[in-house]
């Protein structure tokens, strides 16, 4: 499906450049997506129906599958813009060597801490919106209070009471009570202490103990607990749910440790056995990866039985027949009419919105496809994120040298194929170091 032609809408400086800015370094920008999507309707269409489920507190989770450079970030940044329309808490965070899912040296509390601190609300859509989450909770439970007739102490703790009955929940409950106890007192400290222990920044228990008389604070162990208790909390607050985008999967596919690797395999299908059967309330996983990643049976998640047979595709959707509604979300290929569009709507922004600062000509369009496909083939629209960035390069030359034309510029455009590193040789097994903090047996003497 093709995207209708981008509609003549102004863009204020300080939006356009920072798209711009984004694109031409090969990064996605964080807000504008409006401006520059493109096809895929299909997919956008299957995660809204996700966020609708999760609205009405179910769950869901979903791989989002794609070639390296094709536009998984982008589109995991579009589902959560999308989720946000619909009153949902959304977070995300990349996967990175110190951030996993499951670990014994702190990565897995490193990757909860950085979710907290990105976690955004339609409100606040720049991140760190935790506090005003547990605020709003607060001060909606002080208005039912007062229209219920009863003290706003009382009012909490039964709201709390929902929270106590999962695990670790009766500690986290303590700490918003803590919350609601500056708040009442004034007390700025207490509250920010409550608001340090929901993100994870405790890094010992004497320490809350002593800020917020808890016994736990947030580790490895419970990592993913804690992310079921803040769903449950968003939908006290009167949020519809919370959804969390994890990237970069190919760091787990990369763990050189083969027990480290299975043990963040074992958190993946906790996670997505729970999604699909229904045992959480209001939570949505997107994950990001490349087919490596998955379809590997001897380093991906099809090396792990479990998460082979319940992430297998739809053995109908063959012959050009295709399935949306499984947990694994293949993006298609961009077509060369959507890159026609792409490149256009990339000229109405890079002009402001202004048809009359165009830099190019459609001519120029359909010139630059021609270049690109007589230079890499048809991976200039399979994987176009080196196509935007040489294209936004051009209106950049253009748009500092008047004088200049783009005929005589385009052929000095260089563009290569996107280079997966995923494909690139892994470390050996057998001397790698034990990614948990201890060394591997790599050699015996004798």
């Amino acid at each position: 499906m093709t995207t209708p032609a981008q509609k003549p809408v102004r863009l204020r400086p300080r939006d356009r450049d920072a798209i711009i800015s984004s694109l031409r370094s090969g990064v996605v920008p964080r807000a504008g997506f409006q401006h520059i999507q493109v096809g895929r309707a299909a997919e956008v269409s299957a995660m809204s129906q996700e966020i609708s489920r999760i609205a009405d507190g179910g769950s869901a989770v979903r791989f989002v599958i794609g070639e390296y450079g094709a536009g998984k970030t982008f589109f995991l940044n579009l589902v959560r813009s999308i989720a946000a329309e619909r009153k949902l808490v959304t977070t995300s965070a990349d996967l990175t060597p110190d951030r996993r899912l499951h670990a014994s040296g702190g990565q897995a509390r490193s990757l909860y801490a950085e979710l907290m601190r990105n976690i955004t609300t339609r409100s606040t859509p720049d991140g760190n919106a935790l506090p005003s989450i547990v605020e709003r909770f607060v001060t909606s439970a002080i208005q039912e209070a007062t229209t219920a007739g009863v003290s706003p102490a009382t009012c909490i703790a039964d709201r709390l009471e929902k929270l106590s009955e999962s695990v670790g929940g009766y500690d986290f409950a303590q700490v918003i009570g803590a919350y609601w106890k500056g708040h009442d007192t004034g007390n700025e400290q207490l509250k920010a202490d409550a608001v340090r222990w929901l993100r994870g920044e405790f890094t010992t228990r004497t320490d809350a103990r002593a800020a917020l008389g808890v016994r736990s604070i947030i580790d490895d162990t419970n990592f993913y607990d804690q992310l079921k208790l803040v769903a449950r909390f968003v939908r006290l607050a009167g949020f519809s749910g919370l959804l969390v985008c994890l990237d970069e999967m190919v760091n787990l596919y990369k763990l050189a440790h083969t027990g480290a690797r299975k043990s963040n395999y074992e958190q993946v299908l906790r996670i997505v056995n729970d999604c699909l059967q229904g045992n959480v309330e209001g939570l949505g996983f997107c994950f990001g990866g490349t087919p490596e990643m998955l379809m590997d049976t001897r380093r991906g998640l099809y090396s792990y039985e479990a998460l082979r047979s319940r992430l297998a595709e739809n053995n109908f959707a063959v012959g050009g027949l295709v399935d949306y509604s499984g947990p694994v979300l293949r993006l298609a290929n961009l077509t060369p009419e959507d890159m026609h569009v792409l490149l256009e709507r990339l000229r109405h922004v890079f002009a402001a919105g202004d048809p009359a600062a165009y830099l190019v000509p459609d001519e120029a369009l359909g010139a630059f496809m021609q270049h690109c496909a007589g230079r890499i083939g048809d991976a200039y629209f399979r994987t176009p994120r080196n196509t935007i960035k040489e294209f936004v390069n051009l209106l950049a030359v253009l748009d500092q040298n008047p004088g200049a034309d783009w005929r005589q510029l385009l052929g000095n455009v260089s563009i290569d194929t996107e280079a997966n590193p995923d494909l690139e040789p892994l470390p050996n097994e057998l001397s790698a170091q034990n990614v948990d903090g201890t060394d591997e047996l790599t050699s015996l003497r004798i």
